[in-house]
């Protein structure tokens, strides 16, 4: 384990043993004398480590064990082989210096009260982690300036939309000024305008606090604003850690040419496989080591008004990285 890591994960596994049998009165009442289980294994050997105050994403489909990873990275379940220190602790020890310098935030789940106001929930987490009123009071305030609560705190959760409650279920998480941030689907739900809200929120309260933040999320907008770094697992298996730039690279095998012509309904096909077409504007996917031939070839052959090279959206490389 590294000593200047924020988190250091080293071949963590999680193997979950589930009871199967078949359909019908007499496979269960067999089961009840000879129980058939199957192993699954919803993390395996994954290994890395994040420095403080890093934000980094963490990628993969439904079921590739984010979650699962997140929950014993929290101390929430016991791994079942590898080493997990965060901060300096074992996180399943669940010792009180750790869980105050952590939050886990997870999309689909509430921690406030449903019936009460949201001040109240507040006043109760700064009870749970024996915050002092002073500093009680100067961490909300900044948390109510910077996500614009002053008008939430008094009314009960049940009365707010699924927008005004994540900013609240975020800020609730934060009371204790946490040093870890791990977030699981924190704008899951959200319209485009309260998505950017909370990227920008959590990017602000990083560079404050010099949180490190282990994100995921299936909005690639949101990874793209906060995250230079991602780590990709599928299938619980660790596929990529590295630069977002670097993942682009190695995972797109092309290059998208958009061509602006003086000129109405060309056809590019003979240039490369056509995306879209619109009048005058060409939309191209070539390949990526023929893009520079490609695009001279365009350049001396058409009446060009305008040309752009682009690498494909991070949407696209997620899909051929799970293809892989």
């Amino acid at each position: 384990m590294s000593d200047t890591s924020a988190i250091a994960v080293r071949d963590l596994s999680k193997t979950y043993v589930v009871p199967e049998r078949e359909a019908g009165l007499g496979a269960a009442l067999k089961s009840l004398f000879h129980r058939q289980t199957r192993e699954v294994k919803a993390v395996q050997n994954i290994t890395f480590d994040l420095a403080p105050g890093e934000i980094v994403g963490f990628l993969g489909p439904n079921g590739a064990g984010k979650t699962t990873t997140l929950k014993m990275l929290s101390g929430l379940l016991y791994p079942t082989s590898g080493d997990v220190s965060v901060l300096g602790h074992t996180p399943f020890k669940r010792e009180k210096a750790y869980l105050s310098q952590i939050t886990l935030v997870m999309g689909q789940r509430n921690q406030l009260i449903w019936d009460i106001p949201v001040a109240d929930s507040f006043e109760r987490n700064r009870a749970v982690y024996r915050l002092s009123r002073s500093d009680y009071q100067d961490i909300l305030q900044e948390l109510t300036d910077l996500l614009d609560l002053e008008e939430l705190l008094p009314r009960p959760v049940r009365n707010l939309s699924l927008g005004e409650r994540m900013k609240c279920e975020i800020a609730v998480a934060l009371l204790h000024r946490p040093r870890v941030l791990f977030l699981d689907e924190p704008t899951i739900g959200l319209d485009v305008t309260m998505q950017r809200r909370i990227r920008t929120f959590i990017g602000e309260y990083n560079r404050r606090y010099g949180a490190t933040v282990l994100l995921t999320s299936h909005y690639m907008a949101d990874v793209e604003a906060l995250c230079k770094r991602i780590i990709v697992i599928h299938h619980g298996q660790l596929l990529f850690d590295g630069q977002l730039a670097e993942l682009i690279h190695r995972f797109s095998p092309h290059k998208t040419i958009v061509v602006d012509l003086d000129t109405e309904n060309p056809d590019l096909s003979a240039y490369g496989e056509i995306i879209t077409a619109e009048g005058s504007r060409i939309t191209l996917r070539v390949p990526k080591a023929d893009t520079a031939s490609v695009t001279a070839r365009i350049l001396s052959d058409l009446p060009v008004v305008d040309l752009t090279v682009e690498d494909p959206s991070i949407e696209e490389v997620i899909e051929q990285v799970f293809a892989t």
